[in-house]
Parts: structure tokens; sequence; C-alpha cells
């Protein structure tokens, strides 16, 4: 990646009546010599500039050679934060303060030369580059910006450059610990809309001439014909308040698991009261403790994967693909009326649902312009927009009209014998090269494909539940799949805006051979005697979205039961038999209550105890595959059965050659089942508590590539 460097022009800034004789204002560009798609960051060598830069121009403004300093990006973009790369390949906690310190000495100069300074914030603002405008004295941003933010905390950092100091003094504790806490847990960064509503910034200019109408907009407030007020800092009783809610919340959902978030709110806590030097001092000593921990180093090669998963591994040559024009969903439940709202918004082009009777088929169609309506209202489509999706997304009971389809993806409930009928009758109606794709979740592709005239063009796109909100489309090869379908299933997978990672036709594939092995080894802790209430908390120090029962609840327990029994069938005891869970699923039994609050997670309720004991009173308990064998285990002892469990299971994976290499399944776990980055999917978090060596004889990962290489 190239360096960013620091450009300098002067620019005459207007007055009142004329275009000349404002004054000269100094305007700084950040600029990695790229496109908009290689986003400008802040490297060691560009603070270094950016120093020299602004002591520069401190002395021309002593001189009265300039009224003000400006500064703003390369088209799109201001700055995208810190290199990653670089602070990841840091090697001592003395080169981890130098990185802190020398940020704080450059954006510190911004507030010190003699005259105002502005940020135009023409594009992406994250991390350091965010920081950087809030130590300028005035903000304006373009209204297209969508990509404003403080994500460190997801990274296993701290705000460190100013961020914890000055954006509560700016903008309140309150909506400081959102920006910083809970917007980068979620991945929902600030609009230029946002920003202005929190008063991030001051102003929200027109994308079509911004540089131009920020400058005029800085030459009213330099002659003062517009003032920005601040507001007043909140009082020390309420700045605790918050400070004490948010810690309750942390504790709750975050626990111990990684420590960015917790040093994060202590300095944001700290800032009520403390001077800027002192504050200052404070994250460099929170920025170099946090550069040399594990979970900052796997949460860099997180965002590493996600960030290239664009480019996925294994896919074949581009242009094999097939073109698609049409295509057909099989089936009009909830998962097929999903993936017909993305193709349609996403390929632009016709798809028709196919189901048996007409009230399928109208719930289907009902639920499509449903959510379309849905997204009119919170502005995400417009109403042109909305009724050519809706123009585009027709219904049918009759399979016939299926034909000239390009691609026809099934989606009808997981029985083997249902797909291979679905697709026999298919190959009936649709041309010989139109591909055929499954979204079966665990069943075998080349079984589906057997019987088949031409088994070539079937393959499996397994797509996640929500559609719209999961990144991870599964590709599964089958037996006899060709490139062109191969090719096919990821171009579509691309355009659909998603993510793909390669799977060979293996039980489960990736990510619900590993979730449902987790949830599997917690009901059979259960049925080995283990309280319910234990084997849900056993989990919570890894960090995970949410606690097993919930997730049960989430896939449904039925659904969870069906993939766990077919995949105890196809690859052995390892996936426990729990007549505990048969019975919640013949009683429907509930399984979670209500959080304790809003954004915590729901716990097992006590009923489902009187379950799982009633299912081991009738003698269901102790078969082959359960979990202890009777003995009851603690948390420690459930957490160690279940590490123990995924990490045979990640070993035979690979030795199986479901995928090529151990980031692809970290990638899997990231995109497709929500896994903290601070965990590096899985395999960096096993290799660094000593499983992948002690259980599978070697680490998934080298040294150094996901968490802090030995010393020397």
């Amino acid at each position: 990646m190239s360096t960013t460097r620091v450009l300098v022009r002067d620019v005459e800034l207007p007055t009142a009546t004329a275009h000349r004789g404002g004054g000269t204002l100094a305007l700084l560009t950040l600029d990695n010599g790229a496109d908009h798609r290689t986003p400008s960051t802040l490297g060691p060598e560009t603070i270094a500039e950016l120093t020299g830069v602004l002591l520069a121009q401190r002395e021309r403004a002593a001189a009265g050679e300039i009224v003000a300093v400006a500064v703003t990006g390369k088209p799109y973009v201001l700055a995208a934060g810190a290199d990653l790369k670089r602070v990841s390949q840091v090697a001592s906690r003395e080169q981890a303060l130098d990185l802190g310190r020398g940020g704080h000495e450059a954006y510190a100069l911004l507030a010190d030369l003699g005259v105002p300074s502005f940020a135009f914030v023409n594009g992406v603002a994250l991390g350091g580059g965010l920081e950087l405008t809030l130590s300028c004295t005035y903000r304006t941003v373009s209204g297209s910006v969508h990509a404003l933010g403080l994500p460190e905390t997801s990274l296993g950092l701290v705000p460190g450059w100013g961020g914890a100091y000055l954006l509560p003094r700016l903008i309140g504790i309150e909506a400081a610990v959102d920006v910083v806490l809970r917007r980068p847990a979620a991945n929902k960064p600030l609009s230029a809309h946002d920003a202005a509503i929190l008063d991030l910034v001051d102003r929200v200019l027109d994308p079509a001439d911004f540089l131009e109408q920020s400058i005029a907009w800085a030459a009213a407030v330099l002659r003062g014909e517009v003032t920005v007020p601040r507001r007043e800092l909140d009082s020390l009783q309420e700045w605790d308040a918050v400070v004490a809610g948010a810690r309750e919340h942390l504790d709750a959902v975050v626990g111990t698991s990684r420590p960015a978030p917790h040093r994060a709110l202590e300095l944001m806590a700290a800032a009520r009261t403390a001077t800027q030097e002192e504050a200052y001092a404070a994250e460099d000593e929170a920025l170099a403790d946090l550069i040399m921990t594990d979970e900052m180093r796997a949460s860099v090669y997180a965002f590493g994967l996600v960030t290239g998963a664009k480019r996925p591994v294994g896919a074949p040559d581009a242009a094999l693909a097939r073109k698609v024009r049409r295509v057909g969903i099989v089936g009009a439940g909830l998962m097929a009326a999903q993936i017909a709202l993305l193709v349609s918004r996403r390929l632009k082009v016709p798809v028709v649902m196919r189901d048996l009777d007409d009230e399928r088929v109208a719930a289907g169609i009902g639920h499509v312009a449903s959510e379309v309506e849905k997204a009119v209202r919170r502005g995400r489509l417009t109403p042109d927009a909305a009724s050519r999706v809706l123009g585009s997304v027709t219904g049918t009971t009759d399979l016939s009209e299926l034909a000239g389809c390009d691609l026809v993806i099934e989606a009808v409930t997981e029985r083997l014998d249902l797909k291979k009928r679905v697709f026999a009758e298919l190959e009936d109606v649709i041309d010989a090269e139109a591909v055929l794709a499954t979204n079966t979740s665990a069943l075998s592709v080349t079984a589906m494909a057997a019987d088949l005239r031409h088994p070539e063009r079937v393959v499996g796109l397994h797509f996640f539940n929500p559609v719209a909100a999961m990144p991870l489309v599964e590709v599964i090869r089958a037996g006899k799949t060709d490139e062109a379908t191969y090719a096919t299933a990821f171009a579509v997978t691309k355009a659909l805006g998603k993510s793909a990672v390669a799977s060979a036709d293996r039980p489960g594939f990736i990510v619900n051979r590993l979730l449902v092995l987790l949830m599997g080894r917690i009901v059979g802790a259960v049925e080995g005697g283990t309280p319910v209430a234990v084997a849900d908390r056993a989990c919570d120090v890894l960090g995970l979205p949410m606690p097993p029962f919930q997730l049960f609840d989430l896939v449904g327990p039925a659904v969870g039961l069906h993939v766990l029994t077919s995949l105890r069938e196809e690859l052995g005891d390892a996936f426990p038999h729990s007549p505990g869970l048969e019975r919640i699923v013949a009683e429907r039994t509930p399984l979670v209550g209500p959080p304790a609050a809003p954004g915590r997670p729901r716990r097992v309720l006590p009923e489902v105890q009187d379950v799982f004991d009633t299912a081991r009173g009738d003698g269901g308990a102790g078969g082959a595959g359960a979990v202890g064998s009777g003995e009851p285990l603690d948390e420690a002892g459930v957490l160690d059965d279940v590490l123990t469990a995924l990490t045979r299971e990640i070993r035979l994976m690979l030795d199986e050659g479901v995928v090529q290499t151990p980031s692809q399944i970290d990638t899997a776990m990231i995109l497709g089942a929500g896994w903290p980055f601070h965990l590096g999917g899985i395999t960096p978090y096993l290799d660094r508590t000593g499983y992948s060596e002690r259980v599978a004889g070697q680490r998934f990962l080298p040294r150094g590539v996901a968490d802090v290489p030995p010393a020397g």
C-alpha cells in the first residue's frame, strides 16, 4: 500500500463582497496516490510528515502569511485510520508508546497553530481519520458520507489519538459511549446526517461542490458572520451515571473476553476531569498495552479476512461464469422470499417464485412486498426502485414458468428426497445449461444431483438467515460440478454483495458443522448431568454473539435437532444424542426468557432443566455420545469439552479438504456465525490457548499471524 502524503496548497479566501482578499488558507490534502478503493491510512511516515507540515504552517501563521489551515482528503476518502498492518507489526511496548505519542503530537498542533483549523470531511473518516477532525477547530462534512466512526474497540484498540478525550467533551458522554462502544460492536458507522445530529460536525454540505462550499463557509466563520456554539460539558453526576450504566452493560455482554472496550470506557470516564495532557498520556499507555495483546492481533487478522473476503480462496476464473438474466426460486417460504428480494434488488433481473399452492405463493410475495415497504419507509429504497423490485418478483404454482431461467435456486424443506424430486422435475423444464443451486444447510449436494442427466450444473449456494443482513454464502462444489457452474455461483454471490467461502461437499459444510457441534456438546453436557444454567454460561468467556440456548432458540429447536441428528449419523458420536432436546421439540418447550435489559443475552429458562431431568428419568441419558457419561461438569469443564471437540473437528475438516486453509474456516465463522474479531474467528483462539497443539498436535496458523510473536 502506498504511503499517504500530506499535500499543501494555498487557497485565497473570498470576502463578503468579492472573490479575493479574505486572506490565505493553507489546504492540506491526505492522498496515497490510489483511487478510493484503496483508502488513505495513517502510518508513522504520514504522521511524521503531517507534524512537519503543521509546524511549518504554524510558522507561516505567526508571520501573518495564512489566516487558517484546513485538512481534507482525496476523492471520497479523508482517512480510514491508522495503518493496521503496520500497527500489528509493532514488536515492543516502547514502539507502541511511540506510535501513540507521535499521533498526539501531530494532532495537538491542529489546536496550536495560532489560527483556526478546519476539517473538510469529504469521505470516509474512521479511527485516526475522525480523530484528526476532532482536533480541528471546525468541521464540515459532505452529505454523501456514510462512514464516520471510531471502530477501534472492535479491533482490540482504543481511540488513542485524542478520541477518548475529545469526543465525549464535544458531543456528551452518552453519545460518545454509543460511538466508541455500541456502534463498533454492531458495525454501524455514522452517516453525515447522524454526525450532524450529534453535533460531531458543524455543517453538512452538498457533495457536488463540497470543497468550494467548505472554503466559503470557513471564510464566513473567519469573518465572524457564522458562529458555531459548543455544548456545555455534562455535569459530573450525569457523566458518572452514564459511565456506570455502560460499565454494567459491558460486564454483562463483554465480560472478560476482551480488554479494549473496558479500557476505552475508563479513558472516557476520566475525560470529564482530566487535563488534555493527562488524558493523552493515559491514551498512550492504554494503546501500548493493547497493541501488545493477542486479542488485538487476532482482531487485525480477522479484519484482514473480512476485507479480503471478496477475493475468495479457490474461486475459478470469473470469465467462465454464465450470464444470469432470469432467476427462479423453488419455494416461497421465508428463506425463499428473502433470496428472491435480494436477487431482485442486486441483480436487477426478473425473479419468479414457485410453490405448490396459491396460498404459499401469496405469502411469499406478501413477504417481499412487506420488506420493500419497510425499506422505503426507512429511506433505503426510493419509490421508483421499490416499484421496480415489486414489478420484477412474481409468483406461480406452475413449474413450467421457470423455463427460460438461467439460474434456479431451490429453497424447500430440508429433506434430501424432496430436494432430489424438485431437481428431477426442474430438469425437464429448464435449459440444459441453466444452473441448479440448492440452499441446503447441511445435506449432500452430490447426492441431490446423482440421478440427474446433467449433474455437472448443480452447485450449493448456502445463504444464512436473515439473508439481507448476513454477508456469507457458502459455495459448495458437488462431485460433478463443472467449472462454468462453479464460476457462476461465485459470480452471482459477488453480484449479490455477499462474500463467498468455498466448501467441499461434506456434511454441515463449514459453519453449521462447527456451530451445531458447539450446541450439541452443550446439550450433551446437560444430558450428562450439568445444570442447564451452568452449561448456558460456559462459553461466556469467549464473548460469542449469544449464549448457546439463545442460538438454539434463534435457529429453531426443531431445525437444530434435525441438523444435529443428521450430522451425528454422518460424522459420529462427537455430535451427541439428546433425548432432552427431542422432548423439548416434541413439547414445544420455550428455551429462553427475555433479556434483562436491551442488548443483554437471553438466558435459558428454568423449565428447560425440568425437561432434561424428566428425559433422564425416563432412561434417555447416558447413551453413546453423551458428554460426561452422567458426571456433571462445571463451567470450565463444559468449555474445555467444547473447545476440545471444536479443535478435533477443525483438524478433521482440514484433513478431509472441506477447505484449503484454516483462514477460510475463520472467515466463515466471522461472516456466517458472527464470531467476534478478538477471537480471530476460531483457529487463532485455539492456537493461543494451546488447544490446537494439545488436541490436534500442531498449530493451525504460524506464530505471529494472529497473535503477538515471541520476543526475539
